[in-house]
């Protein structure tokens, strides 16, 4: 009877935690493309594989650790566990993609201020003051 319950809880983690990164990934790169063309100064071709980089290492992460996490133990063999195992183990997952869509934010936003330096002109060598 526990087989079952796991399996069960296994049925609904995985669609849940396939459908969070999904929506996630979707949600940030397709808004990134505006970041990357900035950093990338307009240069499409270059601005959309980054960014279709960091989407496929996003995935790669992401669902790599929610098939990590993936192992449920129930210490009692009723559904009030089932549901309190499941809710801690998508609210870890949530989580975790919450910290890696602020990391991946950081890094367009860094970069996007790496670019806007390089295009200030450098400043040259202070003239001299004249004193009246």
């Amino acid at each position: 009877m526990e087989t079952t319950k796991i399996l069960i809880g296994y049925a609904i983690y995985v669609p849940v935690a396939l459908f969070l990164t999904f929506y996630v990934s979707r949600t940030l790169f397709r808004n990134s493309k505006v970041y990357m063309l900035d950093i990338f100064k307009g240069r499409e071709e270059i601005a959309f594989a980054t960014n279709k980089l960091f989407e496929t290492g996003f995935y790669l992460l992401n669902l790599g650790f929610a098939l990590m996490i993936l192992q449920l133990t129930l210490y009692k063999n009723d559904y009030q566990s089932l549901v309190e195992a499941l809710s801690y183990k998508i609210g870890t997952f949530s989580i975790y993609l919450g910290l890696m869509l602020f990391v991946n934010l950081y890094f367009f936003f860094r970069g996007k201020r790496k670019a806007k330096e390089n295009s200030l002109p450098k400043p040259g060598p202070m003239p001299p003051k004249f004193v009246a």
